[in-house]
């Protein structure tokens, strides 16, 4: 699948979340929003990421930043994630992959060794216009946020 790159419109985003209410990312216009793309809810690498999100939560928001996470999860198992790691920030339900495919962040991957193929562990940015600010893919579960952070300019 091909990936974005900054300056790209952002692709369509209207899932259910783990409170069961649909989040869109056109009613998100007029901010700016991080959206993080991972495997499976409640796995190591993904609860690790996941926490360091919430850990930065009030730095992100607090420099106008909106954080989704989206996974192929079903909203029920996304809430019980949600509340056992207590994820203040919405959770999105893609179990047929078409938001993460037209993200770029299903497709081919190795790990171990072994070539699958899966979500793309991944952050895209959108500007409050709706053009992709930044975008990366690849990226590792534990230390990206804070990565993420310094890439935007986030103490």
């Amino acid at each position: 699948m091909p990936r974005l790159a900054v300056g790209d419109t952002a692709p369509d985003l209207t899932l259910p979340s783990s409170t069961g209410e649909e989040v869109s990312l056109r009613d998100l216009r007029g901010r700016s929003v991080v959206v993080y793309f991972y495997p499976a809810a409640g796995t190591p690498g993904c609860t690790a990421q996941a926490c360091d999100f919430r850990d930065s939560l009030a730095s992100l928001t607090g420099a106008g930043y909106v954080v989704l996470g989206v996974s192929p999860d079903s909203p029920e198992k996304l809430a019980r994630f949600a509340q056992a790691e207590a994820l203040t920030f919405p959770l999105l339900s893609d179990p047929e992959h078409r938001v993460l495919e037209a993200w770029g962040a299903w497709g081919e991957k190795t790990s171990y060794g072994r070539t699958s193929t899966g979500v793309i562990r991944s952050t895209v940015v959108v500007d409050p216009e709706g053009k992709v600010a930044l975008a990366q893919y690849n990226v590792r579960a534990k230390g990206h946020v804070a990565k993420l952070r310094r890439d935007l300019g986030i103490d």
